[in-house]
């Protein structure tokens, strides 16, 4: 998908009058001045869009986040510096023709989920000021409700990716960990931080990941992706999600949106209080101290210069002890082998992505419990090596935004935009506060070159448990389909066997598209008599699953139910 702008000049004055009408200093740090944005535009509107998939794009960037010639603040003046480079992720934006409007406001350093732990104000919440925008990348998400710009980085430890994004009724995807490169942004926890996305529209942020997602053998934290994971899919007929038992852990408006999009998926409630456990240890653990280490020397020098509530964080990290540290890593050992079983047997996990949303007054008056209580569903995703997109799912009887956030794999970003999208579009038309209409969905990847359509007639398909061995390869669900009349159907215990025949009959599937390096991976978790054959769709050959006559030698045939799923959804 390509989000390009039809004239990259009237994008630029577009955002420039959407900001002069938002009037909001606290939300930029470092904006630039309008003949900057200006001359940018003009020089991309004189060469063209040239391929470029954000051609005349608006963005804005959070400022700890590098972009060449301008200061980096990280929301504390103190430790301002002006780099030389861009960081890897706006020279990649840069390069695909997006045009940078300035760098927006955050709670200094990243710390904190609310937004106001800022000396550049406090950035106003869209929807009503008494409220806290959310953090820590409550600039950039602000930017993109208010309709400024079109999308926005952010970063993410804690959720600062997801809860400003549910405070102001967009899309924050939270990428998996080491997708993106983090060469020129401040850490927070350097282990476990990734740059973010917020944007109007589910595909209009994968694209912008499509974009920012690379390999930087510079950065020792990012890594390889084992599959092109940003491929978008069509939403499978059978999906399986599970939804978190929120009981009061939130308010009744938030639970209630929750509820609209669990049943909009047909999701079944789980006990998620052992990744509860989990996300305690990052603001009682060991990460505490990863912080204070991110900044130990500015710390030292400059203590007095930061934020007081930041400063108290920052400190308490030097009373953790190394044998703390190795049983908060057991513990998330065992969450993390807690979400491998939940997500063999899922597709998905929705969450509310905020319990509820403070007012300014509450921050006032404690500085840290409701903070720490926005982090209940966000905290322990990066931990256990998650990835996430958070969207808007209606609204409170007070006005107020709800969202609930997909959480997937890692490398699963792809998968789960299908279905964030479908729950996005059931319950918002438009963007953030204001009137502009969502942007289309975009339409299913084609097949790539590097790409095999595989047909599925099993246990294989879409909801069903061996679905995992195609999506863990990096499959993407393409569409329901049928062969021509010429094959038959056995039952072999809990699969099915399909072989070609001469009286045979119309079998219905699935087609997957697969990694082609990936399809002997898969053929090798196949037992006999099931293989690999050419198989007659009604719109052509098509790689799929198919037996050998011999291993179905007094199976039961199940021709008649005209595929597996009916086979198994008959009543005995």
């Amino acid at each position: 998908m390509t989000v390009a702008v039809a004239d990259p000049i009237a994008a630029a004055q577009a955002a420039i009058a959407a900001d002069r009408a938002h009037a909001d200093p606290a939300l930029w740090i470092s904006r630039l001045p309008d003949d900057t944005i200006l001359a940018r535009a003009a020089a991309l509107a004189a060469e063209g869009p040239m391929g470029r998939p954000l051609w005349g794009v608006p963005f804005a960037v959070k400022d700890n986040i590098d972009v060449a010639g301008m200061e980096t603040t990280a929301a504390c003046p103190a430790f301002a510096y002006r780099p030389a480079a861009n960081a890897a992720t706006v020279r990649l934006l840069l390069d695909a023709g997006a045009v940078l409007i300035g760098k927006t406001n955050l709670d200094q350093f990243a710390t904190g989920l609310v937004g106001v732990r800022s000396p550049y104000g406090t950035p106003r919440n869209v929807f009503d000021p008494a409220r806290v925008p959310g953090g820590s990348s409550s600039g950039s998400a602000c930017a993109v409700a208010a309709g400024i710009v079109s999308f926005a980085l952010g970063t993410d430890t804690a959720g600062s990716g997801r809860v400003p994004a549910m405070f102001g009724h967009v899309v924050g995807l939270k990428p998996t960990v080491g997708s993106v490169s983090s060469r020129g942004m401040v850490p927070a926890c350097r282990s476990i931080d990734t740059i973010s996305v917020f944007a109007r529209s589910v595909d209009e942020a994968l694209a912008v990941q499509r974009v920012i997602a690379a390999f930087d053998d510079t950065d020792c934290y990012t890594r390889r992706a084992p599959f092109p994971h940003l491929r978008r899919g069509a939403v499978p007929s059978s999906i399986r999600v599970r939804v978190a038992s929120v009981g009061d852990l939130c308010t009744a408006d938030v639970a209630a949106g929750t509820d609209r999009a669990a049943a909009l998926l047909g999701a079944t409630p789980i006990d998620i209080g052992p990744f509860l456990e989990v996300a305690r240890l990052l603001y009682d653990g060991p990460w505490v101290a990863e912080r204070t280490s991110a900044l130990r020397g500015f710390l030292a020098d400059h203590g007095s210069a930061c934020h007081p509530t930041t400063r108290a964080i920052l400190e308490a990290g030097h009373a953790r002890n190394a044998v703390d540290a190795f049983d908060a890593f057991h513990k998330l050992a065992e969450a993390r082998r807690l979400a491998e079983r939940l997500f063999a047997d899922c597709d998905a996990l929705l969450l509310p992505t905020a319990p509820f949303c403070p007012t300014l007054a509450a921050l006032a008056d404690d500085p840290i419990a409701p903070n720490s209580r926005l982090g209940t569903f966000t905290n322990f995703v990066n931990l256990c090596d998650l990835a996430a997109i958070a969207v808007p799912a209606g609204f409170g009887a007070d006005g107020l935004p709800v969202g609930v956030t997909l959480v997937g794999p890692a490398w699963s970003e792809g998968r789960l935009a299908a279905l964030a999208d479908v729950v996005h579009r059931a319950f918002a038309t438009t963007v953030g506060a204001t009137a502009t209409p969502l942007p289309p969905a975009a339409e299913p990847d084609p097949l790539a070159a590097d790409e095999t359509a595989l047909f599925c007639v099993g246990g294989h398909m879409a909801g069903l448990p061996l679905n995992g061995q195609i999506t863990g390869l990096g499959g993407r669900f393409v569409r329901i389909a049928r062969t021509e009349p010429s094959y038959r159907l056995y039952a072999l215990g809990n699969r099915p066997g399909m072989l070609r025949a001469a009286d045979g009959a119309p079998i219905e599937g699935e087609v997957w598209a697969l990694p082609t390096a990936a399809i002997g991976a898969l053929l090798a978790q196949v037992p006999p008599p099931l293989g690999f054959g050419s198989v007659r769709l009604t719109d052509g050959p098509c790689l799929g699953f198919l037996a050998e006559a011999q291993g179905v030698t007094g199976a039961e045939d199940i021709t008649a139910f005209g595929g597996w799923r009916a086979w198994i959804g008959r009543n005995p």
